[in-house]
């Protein structure tokens, strides 16, 4: 398996004025396709791992020869949380979850609006370059950061939302100011399909 960059389902553009188009162009086809690029490298002369998808290969860091093993985990983990990432983006967002996804939220952190404060200063407290996820662990919805290109998948935890808090994913129009790119970042978030990421981690 050659992995490949998959094409967004929208313009770059189209989630201004949250995200500009120079960031998305740039995020996508320089820092997500050289992540792919370096992970098809070094996996060109291991036949046996190409059978494998990319939520499997990073899931099973153990499998790969130790060689190439912090270039799978590196490369690969910015592959499978890029290629969510651009999901969960949408210019059409709807403001909230519905259904059982945000009657899971209130449950699990009293309200949607805590679970929002919750999530961002999560986000917030991020040393460094890293990711902020809503995540399911043990059958319940939590809230953790990972740091680098590290998944949720890593530690056996099923990802539903996340967003990338590299300073490549905002600053060419926030600069230092993580804190306006992640209150930004919840108008553009697609819940219809972080309610599919939770219905299909009940199924798991």
């Amino acid at each position: 398996m050659t992995f490949k960059l998959p094409k967004l389902a929208y313009g770059y553009n189209a989630l201004e004025p949250y995200i500009d188009a120079k960031t998305m162009d740039i995020h996508h086809t320089k820092h997500h396709a050289t992540y792919i690029e370096k992970l098809n490298q070094v996996l060109k002369d291991f036949p046996k791992l190409h059978k494998l998808t990319i939520d499997k290969l990073i899931d099973n860091l153990n499998k790969v020869p130790i060689e190439i093993k912090t270039s799978v985990r590196n490369n690969g983990g910015g592959h499978y949380n890029h290629a969510l990432f651009w999901k969960i983006l949408t210019p059409k967002a709807k403001g909230k979850p519905q259904g059982i996804l945000l009657d899971s939220i209130s449950s699990r952190f009293g309200s949607y609006d805590s679970f929002m404060e919750k999530y961002s200063n999560t986000a917030l407290s991020q040393f460094g370059s890293g990711w902020s996820w809503l995540i399911i662990r043990n059958g319940k919805l939590d809230i953790i950061n990972t740091s680098n290109q590290d998944s949720p998948i890593m530690k056996g935890y099923f990802p539903i939302l996340g967003i990338d808090v590299w300073e490549h994913a905002y600053y060419l129009k926030y600069q230092n100011r993580r804190v306006d790119y992640i209150k930004a970042w919840w108008n553009i978030v697609n819940w219809n399909q972080v309610e599919k990421n939770f219905e299909a981690s009940i199924k798991v």
